[in-house]
């Protein structure tokens, strides 16, 4: 803003023409000086903030801009110290070097592919050139050539040298224009503005030169000093040269169709004021002016509207014709150029992807049309949710892209945003469907190996079914690990009771009813007690959860457990039971009824390597010790991923938290699980429990467990207990405790907290040491 301010000045005090001619000349040049250096380090810190091609532009423009200071310098040295104008000198040997760095250094522009072709290419630069070349001979190319006739051929190249480059660099700007990004456009607008106004003052020059007119050099060094700002305003410009949307592709071709013809234009119109300026002039030949005009509009016409027909056709070939998205080739012809910005430019990539969970409980329960319109309702809320640089492509049935250009860490802010735009229900034909979708996150930064474009797709592909394979909700970035050996990313076994939920209407239904309750903690708790076989006191109770469905009334777990484990639900469903459990062990304990809870945790929980913090911080919220909870895990949740799981366990059992193993038994790597992993706890099958009086196997293997559990100090307990003698035998097998309908149901709050001031627990007893 203050150099704004000062060059400002500096051209009211050039326009003014205040103080003597020798002041007004020592300021002048003096300025210059200045001037010329503070646009030089403002080039050289554009040069050092950007990278890739950006950079190595403005390194040519701050070189071009070396070269003018140093001339300004000389220049001084004979105007001031010398009282000399002498031209041509080292001063414009200097001077011109601006224009030809400049003009190297828009060639280095990165710009898009526009649909440009070698030919049209070349044709628009000669339109251009001869375009600029026909209006500068017109004002100062033809009286710089007939006044420098008897000049030395030094003094005439150089002459003509100033309008020559500028010419030049102007042809190069119209193209480089035509064909840049928004991103880059600011700054190459105010860039090729300042060489603009500079091209202006260099006729001048020339034109004062040839006339020993002085009368008009005030504006040559008025439209000096604003192009000198305007260059310095391009290099301040924050913004970084990135690969704009599909809007900007189209925004370019228009660019690039009209800009080559706005210098002929007005060529013509020189042309026009030439002839008309000229006395006896062949009608013939105006009218041949006119006819050029004539074509020309024509011309414009057809091509306008051969590119809306063309643009009509690219619609079909690279749009989603249902939601109005790029499709799959769109998406990876823009990965593709991407991914060359990426190797050029050290520019960082990144791709989200995205697929609907539970859309095909949607189709199949609503119908076709349904799924449709919540197609397009996804895809306009992805679409608001990215940047307008991003590329958003719908590539599947309901599977969704979003490429993303810049800093890594925006990418991912970007993806949380897109997974937020979820967090309100569709509503859909009357009917309100919370659908979150699993979301993969891929990226190449600057300096990483070269991936390719397939192979980054193919990654962030991976990482999304990693997040649908375990549930989680957010964005899951991908790692080598996520890569499976010798399966395709997709292979996920839902089993047959999953495959038959998600073609159930009924299903469909009650996944809605059941996030709204988990969303509205709506799910209670059940308490079935434990007891000590040998006296039959309490020594803790499991937490069950319950349904209070309003049309279907209380359902058990066993009614909605598969939607939960399906629909990725376990997690909040987890974190619900857990809050609500310690709440009210909390409350027991401030009656004076301390009593151990076991709660179970289910998977991605067990996944997750926050979960012991999580744990202890719920604990010491409420203030009760941590030996009170006991975390159930299932052996299926050990398979899964046994080394993340085994981690977890090490550390609840570490901050005092018992853990045990439900239902052990059912699986069929048990052993190999007591061998590896630290538990305190091992609970009985009930299919075992219920058939050791009948089935003499299932004996054999019960009183192996116990005494296997009884060799290594972990508590037994069984489950499903219903009739005295399988208690007798258990008790006599070694087993420590039992819980089951021979004892109590599971009970209400009220109705337990009834039972445990009748029974008061015993949780220090020396079961549990």
């Amino acid at each position: 803003m203050g150099a704004t301010v000062a060059t400002l000045a500096f051209c009211a005090w050039l326009l003014g023409g205040w103080g003597s001619p020798a002041a007004r000349i020592a300021v002048e040049d003096l300025g210059f000086v200045v001037l010329a250096l503070f646009v030089t380090a403002c080039c050289g810190h554009a040069a050092w903030r950007f990278r890739g091609r950006q950079r190595r532009v403005w390194i040519c423009v701050t070189i071009g801009m070396i070269g003018y200071a140093v001339g300004s310098a000389i220049w001084t040295y004979y105007e001031w110290w010398l009282a000399e104008s002498p031209f041509p000198t080292a001063a414009d040997i200097a001077y011109l070097m601006l224009p030809v760095f400049v003009c190297i250094g828009l060639l280095m522009v990165p710009v898009g592919a526009s649909g440009y072709t070698h030919t049209r290419l070349a044709l628009d630069g000669f339109i251009v050139a001869v375009a600029f070349f026909q209006i500068g001979w017109w004002t100062v190319l033809g009286e710089v050539f007939n006044d420098y006739s008897d000049a030395t051929r030094f003094a005439v190249g150089v002459a003509l040298a100033y309008p020559v480059l500028d010419l030049g660099v102007l042809t190069v700007a119209v193209l480089v224009l035509g064909r840049a990004r928004t991103p880059q456009r600011r700054a190459l607008t105010l860039l090729v503005s300042g060489m603009t106004l500079m091209a202006v003052a260099d006729g001048v020059f020339v034109y004062t030169n040839a006339h020993d007119d002085v009368t008009v050099l005030t504006y040559g060094s008025v439209s000096w000093a604003a192009g000198l700002l305007l260059i310095a305003l391009a290099a301040l410009n924050p913004e970084k040269w990135v690969r704009g949307a599909a809007e900007a592709d189209r925004e370019i071709s228009r660019m690039a169709m009209w800009l080559p013809y706005v210098p002929l234009v007005f060529a013509m119109i020189a042309a026009l004021v030439r002839f008309a300026a000229t006395p006896g002039l062949p009608p013939a030949l105006l009218a041949s002016v006119v006819l050029i005009v004539l074509v020309l509009l024509r011309q414009f016409i057809v091509v306008a509207e051969n590119r809306r027909l063309l643009r009509a056709v690219e619609a079909q070939a690279l749009q989603d014709p249902l939601t109005g998205l790029a499709n799959r080739a769109l998406f990876l012809d823009r990965l593709t150029h991407a991914m060359a910005l990426h190797r050029r430019d050290e520019q960082s990539v990144a791709v989200l992807s995205l697929d609907l969970d539970d859309f095909k409980l949607v189709n199949d329960g609503l119908g076709h049309p349904a799924g449709d319109l919540l197609l397009v309702q996804a895809a306009e809320r992805i679409l608001g949710a990215a940047r307008s640089s991003d590329t958003v492509a719908r590539i599947g049935g309901d599977e969704f892209v979003v490429l993303m250009e810049g800093d890594t860490e925006d990418s991912h802010r970007v993806a949380l945003q897109v997974l937020r735009a979820f967090d309100e229900p569709f509503v859909i034909d009357g009917h309100a469907l919370l659908l979150c979708p699993s979301a993969g996150l891929a990226g190449a930064s600057a300096g990483e190996p070269e991936i390719s474009a397939d192979t980054l797709l193919k990654q962030a592909d991976v990482a999304m079914y990693t997040a649908k394979r375990s549930r989680i909700r957010g964005v899951h970035v991908y790692s080598a690990s996520d890569m499976p050996d010798d399966a395709h990313p997709e292979a996920d076994d839902r089993g047959a009771a999953a495959a038959a939920a998600r073609k159930s209407t009924v299903a469909f239904q009650l996944l809605g009813q059941l996030r709204h309750a988990i969303a509205n903690q709506e799910l209670t708790l059940a308490y079935q007690p434990k007891f000590d076989l040998r006296d039959e006191s309490i020594v803790g109770v499991e937490a069950l959860v319950r349904w209070p469905h309003p049309e279907r009334g209380l359902l058990g777990p066993d009614q909605f457990l598969q939607l939960v484990r399906d629909h990725g639900l376990m997690r909040p469903i987890t974190e619900l039971v857990l809050s609500q459990a310690l709440n009210q062990t909390a409350e027991w304990r401030d009656m004076g009824l301390l009593v151990p809870v076991a709660v179970n945790v289910f998977a991605p929980s067990l996944s997750d390597l926050a979960l012991p913090e999580t744990v202890e911080r719920a604990l010491e919220e409420r203030g009760l010790p941590h030996e009170v909870l006991t975390v159930e895990i299932t052996e299926d949740l050990l398979l899964d991923n046994h080394e993340r799981a085994r981690a977890v366990i090490e550390r609840l059992r570490q901050g005092g938290v018992r853990v045990a193993i439900d239902d052990f038994g059912s699986g069929y790597s048990a052993l190999s699980y007591l061998r590896e992993l630290y538990v305190d706890e091992l609970k009985l099958d009930r299919g075992f429990v219920t058939a050791v009086l009948d089935d003499r196997r299932a004996a054999a293997i019960v009183r192996a467990v116990i005494d296997l559990a009884n060799e290594l100090g972990l508590t037994t307990v069984a489950e499903g207990v219903e009739d005295p003698e399988t208690a007798t035998l258990l008790r006599d097998y070694g087993c420590q405790v039992a819980q089951g309908y021979l004892y109590s149901a599971p009970l209400t709050p009220p109705d337990m907290l009834s039972l445990l001031k009748l029974r008061r627990p015993v949780p220090d007893a020396a079961i549990w040491s």
